[in-house]
């Protein structure tokens, strides 16, 4: 994390909140940090999300593409090889 940062409201239900105070207590950290914490935490989960659909739907545009019937195949292959070893 930055050592700048801006001040967001977030609006909790109370049984959050609550569970918030109580991990900030065992944790020994500010509500604010953690709930920083776990909102960077989840900005760059969800951005990598967005961005392997973005590389997705440009390989379906680019024409890099596998086939259902030939994807479900291997898929099959693989399983059968698996279970022989």
């Amino acid at each position: 994390m930055s050592t700048q940062s801006e001040t967001v409201t977030v609006r909790l239900s109370p049984e959050t909140k609550s569970r918030l105070e109580t991990l900030a207590e065992h944790t020994r950290r500010t509500k604010s940090f953690l709930a920083g914490e776990a909102i960077a935490d989840y900005v760059e989960r969800e951005l990598a999300i967005v961005e392997g659909i973005k590389r997705g739907l440009a390989d379906i545009e680019a024409g890099r593409v596998t086939p259902h019937k030939e994807a479900m195949r291997r898929i099959r292959a693989t399983i059968d090889r698996a279970q022989k070893s």
